[in-house]
């Protein structure tokens, strides 16, 4: 099978569909890691709202695609970047979506993002005006019955003075948790307005803060999820977490190597790029499980380079790329975004990401991979 792509200047060439489209795997009951997906929203293409105005949501395929993770044994971290939380979606959704989800999957393994996106950042006035935003949404979050995820706080950025306010929000937040949560570090790749969080651009000075907030609440904290596309300084703090402390990579660059883990130890995993290639995460980490850690890295080493092309810079709207490979795979019927984020990436990104996600397996359907991809061409005019 094969279909014309163009390349950066335009010239039209053959393609050749190379990969073998990847059997479903599932994950046993207590796998080798710990394996949270952080999944995407569908949007309504259909409704009246401006793509700059409130989201709307297309519940069914919604659920429906939480529904193929699950059934792969994957957990999901919900309403979180990966559904564009704060780049569409909003707080009222986001509660919206939490709550949908758990009525779904009442018994699936499942993390929701508690953060303070509620409160702009230019409107807060105080570190107090910051706590009290986090725990509206914890109390919101625990109500549903449902496990949270704390996400990093643009608010908090804006109006924290030092370390000591960070470790004070953090402290009360926590205090306020019925169960074991996890923490977020998101990088500013991810997030330009969280330059600086926990109250210094240095790593190491941070990683202090962050290590001292665990060590005072530890009882309160499953592990750590770190999103900064680095993995050094991720090895250098998952040997440094208290007994008990599970270190989540977030390193959507490096985690084959990350989850893998060396004599020292070993990352679980809450990856965006986990919703894409979900079938090759359950694959791998299934493998691993059963002590191939060949077959491991042969299921997800070669998709590494997707990832990479998935996120790059600018990582922010690596959601564009994921919810392609939605589109391209059948997992909803068009290719519109919350907040119009499907024009954020170039002709020759999407192409680029078809034939790696084809060379990986990645294309479940090519025939309708095709299709819609050549739809897509020729509303660029290709």
């Amino acid at each position: 099978m094969k279909i014309i792509l163009p390349d950066e200047t335009g010239r039209k060439m053959d393609y050749h569909l190379i990969g073998t489209p990847v059997p479903r795997s599932v994950l046993p009951a207590n796998p080798a890691r710990i394996v949270y997906s952080a999944a995407h929203v569908v949007a309504d293409p259909f409704t009246d709202n401006a793509p700059s105005g409130r989201a709307t949501i297309d519940w069914k395929k919604t659920l429906e695609f939480r529904r193929y993770l699950v059934g792969m044994g994957l957990g999901i971290a919900e309403a979180m970047d990966t559904a564009q939380r704060g780049m569409g979606l909003d707080w009222p959704g986001a509660l919206d979506l939490i709550r949908r989800t758990k009525a779904e999957l009442p018994d699936a393994m499942v993390v929701n993002g508690a953060g303070t996106d509620h409160l702009d950042p230019k409107d807060a006035r105080s570190v107090d005006h910051v706590l009290a935003a986090y725990l509206e949404q914890v109390e919101a979050i625990q109500k549903v019955g449902a496990r949270v995820i704390l996400m990093a706080s643009r608010a908090l950025v804006r109006v924290a003075s030092s370390a000591e306010d960070y470790k004070r929000v953090y402290r009360e937040v926590l205090s306020a948790c019925d169960e074991p949560v996890v923490l977020h570090w998101l990088g500013k790749d991810f997030d330009p307005a969280l330059a600086g969080y926990w109250g210094t651009d240095d790593f190491n000075e941070a990683l202090e803060t962050v290590l001292s907030i665990i060590e005072e609440n530890v009882a309160k904290v499953d592990g750590i999820k770190i999103s900064l596309l680095d993995k050094e300084k991720e090895i250098i703090m998952r040997r440094r977490l208290p007994k008990g402390v599970r270190m989540y990579t977030g390193d959507d660059f490096n985690y084959p190597e990350l989850i893998a883990g060396d004599e020292q130890g070993y990352s679980h995993a809450l990856l965006g790029i986990f919703d894409p290639i979900a079938p090759l995460a359950a694959r791998g980490v299934k493998l691993l499980g059963e002590g191939d850690v060949k077959g491991f890295h042969a299921a997800l080493d070669p998709t590494v380079p997707l990832a990479r092309v998935i996120f790059q810079a600018p990582t922010q709207y690596y959601k564009t790329g994921v919810v392609f490979l939605a589109w391209l795979n059948g997992f909803q019927d068009h290719f519109i975004m919350l907040n119009g984020a499907q024009s954020m990436r170039s002709l020759q990104h999407f192409t680029e990401i078809f034939r790696l996600a084809d060379g990986c397996g990645l294309l479940r359907n090519p025939d309708l991979a095709v299709y819609r991809m050549k739809s897509l061409l020729a509303m660029y005019g290709a």
